[in-house]
Order: structure tokens, then C-alpha cells, then sequence
């Protein structure tokens, strides 16, 4: 078997992911990119709902949970609790800026940014099963006294990321590790861990993202964004 392969089994296997459709996360968000801006807090004890299949996501309770936003390719939204539309970003994907954190300022720059990465995280491994994704493996990497088998996957346009090159990192059981990628000009690493079954489905509760040094090793300090999911739920 690929790699590929045993990725897919051990997150539950693509005919069981194939057979759900939606998912339901409780969960909180924070980190150095969310401070700096003024947005501390924003996306904490939050739940988003979104489509497993189309890039869809909306988070309920955003800002002391005074509002929602919904991030869609074609559209951002910040809505009231009620559902009343206060702001609305069209065709957000050629227009977000690669360089610069401080736009996540802009509620819908966060909203934007928050659903690409909660999307494809969770989504991620089945993501790198899509025909037009390009999958290469890569020699085994040493961390943490473990050997961390690799994938460099490429994303087509029609994928919105956060990057569109990025390197994987599966552990000894086929679970995701780490990612590598560019952010906002600079390398980063997404660990992720303590993963959990939902519906059948593994998926990592914990992630964190951290900025590297140009020889690939971590620099611990400051997170710049620190991910836990509180529970899970698929459909």
C-alpha cells in the first residue's frame, strides 16, 4: 500500500468519509495572529457547521457570540444571531492578501481566513484523495526520535488554501503530525495531535501553528495560532 493509502485507512477510510456530508464542531481558535490584530477572543468557544464535500462553513457565536460568519468560495458573511446580513465580501479568494496578518483586522479577512483553515484541516487527508490533487511522497523525516513518513501535496485553483504547496507529515499509524507551509510571507509548521474517533472518523483536536527558522527547525514562541476542538460531529 502508498502512503496515500494508509493515511486514508487510518482516518477512517475514504468509503466512510464518502458516505457523510455534513459536520458540526465545537471548538475555539486564538493565537498570536488573532492578538496582534485586536481580535483576542474573537473565534473562542465557538460552533461551526459546514459541507464535507463543497468548501463551506459557517461559525455560530463569533465575537461573545453576538454574531455568526459564513466563509463560501464565492462569498464572506457576518450575519446577526437572528440571521440578518450585516456585511457581505464577494468572491473573497483573488483578493486576499498573502503578505500581510494585519488585514485579519477586518472581521471578514478573519472569517475568511478561519473557514479556509478549519475546512481544509479537517477535510485533510481525504482532500489529497481528489484526482487534481498532486501527491508526491518524500523521504522519511526524524522528529522527536520518530521517523515521520511525507507527502508534498500541490492544490489546484479550484481548492481554496492557505497555501497552495504543502508538506504532510504522517506518523507511524497514518495519522497527521505536521504541516508544512507558507503563511502570510513566512514558513510555518502546523503540529497537530491528540486525535479522537468521531462517527467512525480521526480527526486531530489539537493543532498549533508555529513559525521556522530557514534551517526547518521550530521556533516555539510566539503560537501563532492554537486550534482545539472540544467535540465533533458527522453526518
Amino acid at each position: 500500500m502508498s502512503l496515500l493509502d494508509d493515511v486514508l485507512s487510518a482516518n477512517g477510510g475514504l468509503a466512510r468519509w464518502n458516505s457523510l456530508s455534513r459536520f458540526t464542531l465545537h471548538l475555539s481558535i486564538s493565537g498570536k495572529l488573532f492578538d496582534s490584530v485586536g481580535r483576542a477572543g474573537e473565534f473562542k468557544d465557538v460552533t461551526a457547521e459546514g459541507a464535507t464535500r463543497t468548501q463551506s462553513i459557517c461559525f455560530m457565536g463569533i465575537t461573545g457570540g453576538k454574531y455568526s460568519g459564513s466563509f463560501q468560495p464565492d462569498a464572506i458573511t457576518i450575519e446577526a444571531m437572528h440571521g440578518e446580513v450585516l456585511r457581505t465580501w464577494r468572491d473573497p479568494s483573488p483578493a486576499f492578501p498573502q503578505s500581510d496578518p494585519a488585514v485579519l483586522a477586518d472581521e471578514l479577512q478573519l472569517v475568511f481566513f478561519c473557514g479556509v483553515a478549519i475546512w481544509n484541516d479537517l477535510v485533510g487527508p481525504f482532500l489529497l484523495a481528489r484526482p487534481d490533487v498532486v501527491v508526491e511522497e518524500l523521504p522519511p523525516w526524524e522528529e522527536r526520535k520518530e521517523s515521520w513518513r511525507r507527502l508534498r501535496a500541490r492544490f489546484p485553483p479550484s481548492v481554496i488554501t492557505l497555501a497552495p504547496e504543502q508538506v504532510l507529515y504522517f506518523d507511524v499509524n497514518g495519522l497527521l503530525r505536521r504541516t508544512d507551509h507558507d503563511l502570510f510571507g513566512m514558513k510555518v509548521a502546523q503540529y497537530s495531535w491528540a486525535h479522537g474517533s468521531f462517527g467512525g472518523v480521526i480527526a486531530p483536536t489539537l493543532r498549533r501553528v508555529h513559525m521556522l527558522q530557514a534551517d526547518g527547525s521550530v521556533i516555539a514562541k510566539p503560537v501563532l495560532m492554537d486550534v482545539e476542538i472540544f467535540d465533533a460531529f458527522f453526518e
